[in-house]
């Protein structure tokens, strides 16, 4: 999943960045909300998170456009000001959820997971088999014993089941994963792939390479023939 952080402050984000990174999703950062306003107009996200006192252009301002193009994305406001009122001014704008500066890490991790969630309309748990994504906690079982992934196999992993049966592109593979900034080739997403097969193995399901075009998460030839 893709998200779009708006947050002036650098050290902010960058904590907000690595540990939304770490859980797997790809993030992209701006500082200003007039960059904000053109990655939501060039861009698709699954949840926006945006500082309200952006510099060049309003937070606020940034919610309205995006609004005004009837826009659905989820966007959660992390802002200092904590007085009823701007809460209600920032929800009646079109904002999903809305957190006090300074906050905890855990309960902000824990409202993006129930506004990607409610956004897309997913279940909580995809099921393969032997196989499970838990999309609420973000990991992965099988033969329910948590898998040891990384953040980039579970990113992986996530989008190759929602996609089940249906062929992936690489291209898909590197939007879903990475952020802006981030340095990630064919040949990255191959290494992927391979690290995840290897993982997979006694799960009844494989990730079938479509020669030049990407891969299909399906059953094992082994357990097409059971």
């Amino acid at each position: 999943m893709r998200i779009l952080l708006a947050e002036d402050d650098r050290v902010i984000a960058d904590g907000l960045g690595r540990s939304l990174r770490k859980s797997g999703y790809a993030v992209d950062w701006v500082a200003n909300g007039a960059d904000a306003d053109s990655a939501l107009v060039s861009g698709t996200y699954d949840l926006v998170i945006l500082v309200l006192c952006l510099p060049r252009l309003s937070g606020q301002e940034v919610l309205k456009r995006l609004r005004a193009r009837k826009s659905n994305v989820p966007v959660l406001i992390l802002t200092a000001l904590d007085g009823t009122g701007d809460r209600v001014k920032g929800l009646d704008l079109g904002a999903d959820d809305y957190m006090v500066k300074p906050f905890e890490l855990a309960e902000l991790e824990a409202r993006v997971r129930a506004l990607t969630r409610r956004s897309t309309g997913t279940v909580p748990l995809l099921q393969f088999g032997a196989l499970a994504f838990d999309q609420t906690n973000r990991c992965a079982l099988l033969h329910d014993e948590l898998l040891d992934l990384s953040a980039r196999e579970l990113g992986l992993l996530e989008i190759l089941m929602q996609r089940a049966g249906r062929l992936v592109s690489k291209d898909q593979l590197v939007d879903h994963l990475c952020g802006w900034g981030e340095e990630v080739s064919h040949n990255a997403i191959e290494v992927y792939v391979h690290r995840l097969r290897k993982k997979l193995e006694s799960s009844g399901a494989t990730i079938t390479t479509v020669r030049g075009l990407g891969y299909c998460f399906e059953k094992s030839a082994h357990e097409l023939r059971a």
